[in-house]
């Protein structure tokens, strides 16, 4: 094993150590999307952190609603909140998130990715994050990937925030920490942790997360639709 990889879990624990003794006392930027994933990150971190802002990327979605959407509950939510443009990657790899022509494929095809994937999205996301981050001297990020629930898109998976978090680090001499507190929640453990922070209803009425733009249980027919749908009746079912 190459020594690069070696060191990563020892770093890890270097930096998970340091976010245990700041807790409750440092800043936070959170990835923010306005959608079912997002938003109890967001109310997770303002219960976790002391100030907590909100940062949105532009990058050619279809679901161009959720800027909007976004601005607005962290608005509700007295969260300072700001759009970055990486309209770029609309340019760089066909998906049918940023290409209207496609039609979305409503399951995951034997062997591959479905074609909601947008190559490095969550790569560029996070290190555009942490450079704004490190503007304003915050270094603790927030984002609402998840191993349960993500289709197989290898930028949610925990080896990979491990990974980026290191490099971030070594990038810009600086010590960030990448929380993900969604990565081992399904979508009906999302729900509850809603719940649990007293937002469930806000998240059930005021989030974007179908693919088609459709606030609060949307078109009902797209894949992140459904999974929201089958997480909201698991959960229900299970009170």
């Amino acid at each position: 094993m190459p020594v690069c990889w070696r060191i990563l879990p020892v770093l890890w624990k270097k930096i998970i150590f340091k976010a245990e003794r700041m807790k409750q006392k440092e800043a936070a930027l959170v990835c923010f999307s306005g959608g079912q994933v997002s938003t109890p990150c967001l109310f997770w971190a303002k219960n976790y952190f002391e100030r907590v802002e909100a940062v949105i990327f532009r990058y050619g979605q279809r679901h161009v609603r959720e800027i909007e959407i976004a601005g607005h509950i962290a608005t509700e939510a007295n969260v300072p909140f700001q759009v970055l443009d990486l309209s770029l990657l609309s340019q760089l790899a066909p998906n049918a998130l940023t290409d209207h022509t496609l039609v979305m494929d409503e399951e995951q095809p034997a062997g591959s990715y479905p074609n909601t994937f947008v190559p490095g999205r969550n790569m560029l996301f996070l290190t555009f994050a942490a450079i704004l981050a490190r503007s304003k001297g915050i270094f603790h990020l927030v984002t609402g990937v998840s191993e349960a629930d993500y289709s197989g898109y290898p930028d949610c998976r925990d080896t990979f925030i491990r990974s980026l978090n290191v490099t971030l680090n070594l990038a810009m001499d600086e010590q960030f920490v990448v929380h993900t507190p969604l990565m081992n929640r399904d979508k009906s453990q999302v729900w509850a942790l809603a719940d649990e922070l007293g937002v469930l209803d806000l998240v059930r009425t005021q989030t974007l997360t179908c693919y088609n733009g459709i606030p609060a249980d949307g078109c009902g027919c797209c894949p992140a639709c459904k999974l929201r749908r089958a997480g909201l009746e698991k959960y229900q079912n299970s009170l």
